[in-house]
């Protein structure tokens, strides 16, 4: 079969281009030929697969979005592609793999100008293409909170939807020898023996929360922040935040790591992942973190924070947020004697759910909706 997929950005830190690219190379290895188009692409190219980066003028990128919306379908058509597999809302595709939150309900939550913007009502428009109960496009789920917000709104009938497991890469998993990597790691980032490491990964810091996370840090006890370290991972505009961890008389402890290849040490010799995020349509991270042996701090507003309580591997915090509850769950967390209880809980839940299959059940799907 030859499959098209669909990306409006590519870059090697993203949650969604990783899903993308996931998905893609299994259906590669099944033996389809995958065409990806995209506006644009940041890093090495795969050369398993044809990536098509479509040039779309224009200052607005709403705009953009809409022009190559339409040059994609175009080119499907023309290469006689079996189906259209898109990793953001538009016009025209056969399937949709839903890793953004509603965008329809994000309106509803702010003003009523804000979903009468230009910016807003191309994307609602988009959104109404692929949900809306006259389309026919099947949609890919990572969590039943997101349908259950999307048929809330649109009506979608429930026959479009389709559930899969998480897709979290085998190298999180905490090797045999643990222990030795998560003290090499830490002698690496210069960490002495008795430090705490704080770690958040997510490129999007606003949305993801960070915001909160350097407020809680910087309320730590004065003799438990001289020995905590927060380390950053991802990419995302760093400079108001960095304000931020002056302001808050955090800075000096406050790494920005930027993008990285190498997540999973940093989850090895981690002490806390926290994730605050506003919105959080599933968050692989978490489970990611997980499949590390890492206790996971995080905000019920992730998409995966039910998965979390039912692991009972750290704190899922209530919504709506509060900044003083997260506070007392980071100082809970790193002074407290429950790190093993909850590491102990991760490997059970592991045992018992699948959190690895993402890729291959996409893949079974996308043949079956070709045949």
């Amino acid at each position: 079969m030859k499959l098209a997929f669909t990306l409006f950005k590519y870059f090697p830190y993203g949650g969604v281009q990783r899903d993308c690219l996931k998905i893609a190379r299994e259906c590669v290895r099944r033996g389809h030929r995958v065409e990806l188009y995209t506006l644009a692409w940041e890093g090495p190219r795969p050369d398993d697969m044809v990536v098509h980066v479509i040039p779309v003028p224009g200052m607005l990128n709403h705009r953009r979005y809409e022009r190559f919306a339409v040059q994609v379908a175009a080119a499907a058509r023309r290469e006689a592609c079996d189906v259209v597999v898109g990793f953001n809302r538009m016009p025209g595709l056969d399937l949709y793999f839903a890793a953004d939150p509603c965008f329809a309900r994000k309106c509803r939550e702010r003003s009523v100008w804000y979903g009468r913007l230009p910016r807003s009502r191309s994307f609602l428009r988009a959104e109404a293409a692929v949900y809306g109960p006259e389309s026919d496009t099947r949609i890919l789920l990572l969590t039943d909170r997101e349908r259950d917000d999307i048929r809330a709104i649109y009506g979608t009938p429930e026959e479009r939807f389709r559930l899969l497991p998480p897709g979290v890469a085998p190298a999180y998993l905490a090797p045999p020898d643990h222990a030795a990597r998560r003290l090499a790691f830490r002698r690496e980032l210069g960490l002495k023996e008795n430090d705490r490491l704080v770690l958040m990964v997510g490129s999007g810091f606003r949305t993801k929360g960070l915001d909160r996370a350097l407020h809680a840090f910087s309320s730590l006890p004065p003799e438990r922040h001289r020995q905590t370290v927060l380390a950053i991972l991802g990419r995302d505009h760093r400079r108001p935040f960095l304000r931020l961890a002056k302001r808050l008389g955090v800075a000096n402890r406050v790494r920005f790591m930027g993008g990285r290849d190498d997540a999973e040490q940093f989850m090895f010799a981690a002490d806390v992942l926290i994730h605050p995020a506003y919105r959080e349509a599933a968050g692989m991270v978490l489970l990611e973190a997980l499949a590390a042996g890492l206790p996971v701090l995080a905000s019920g507003a992730c998409g995966y924070a039910d998965r979390l309580r039912q692991a009972n591997c750290g704190i899922v915090l209530d919504e709506p947020f509060r900044q003083e509850e997260l506070d007392t769950a980071l100082a809970r967390m790193l002074t407290g004697d429950e790190a093993e209880h909850w590491r102990n809980n991760g490997r059970q839940y592991i045992e018992t759910h699948d959190i690895f299959g993402l890729a291959a059940a996409a893949a079974d799907i996308i043949e079956e909706t070709a045949s």
